[in-house]
């Protein structure tokens, strides 16, 4: 399994930007796809944005035209930029990869909050 690890969270106001980067060892990060997932307090976990080892993105309907995943396959990093954020992105965002093939994401990172307000 690889290793994740997320940094970036932060508080912003509402219309603000952040970024959130992953840094993954422990396995051949070109061999994986690449999640970031939230959380919000009493909600479920929700998948808002994925890309393929070749690039390929996916974005959940609520942050499509505001975020933008990336990553980097010499460095072993993925970033997250979110643009224009709203009271409603405040979770603690996750880091997470699934092999080529699987239909699971098995390694996740620990976390990192953002909080969206005034």
């Amino acid at each position: 399994q690889v290793q994740l690890v997320e940094s970036g969270g932060g508080l912003v106001q509402p219309g603000g930007s952040l970024r959130l980067s992953c840094a993954a060892s422990g396995s051949i990060f070109s061999s994986y796809v690449m999640g970031w997932s939230r959380q919000a307090p009493g909600k479920q976990r929700e998948l808002v944005a994925t890309i393929s080892p070749s690039g390929s993105t996916n974005y959940a309907d609520s942050v499509k035209g505001r975020f933008t995943i990336s990553r980097d396959n010499a460095k072993s990093t993925v970033d997250l930029q979110m643009n224009g954020l709203k009271p409603e992105d405040t979770a603690v965002y996750y880091c997470s990869a699934r092999e080529i093939g699987s239909l699971v994401f098995r390694s996740w990172g620990q976390g990192t909050q953002v909080t969206v307000s005034s």
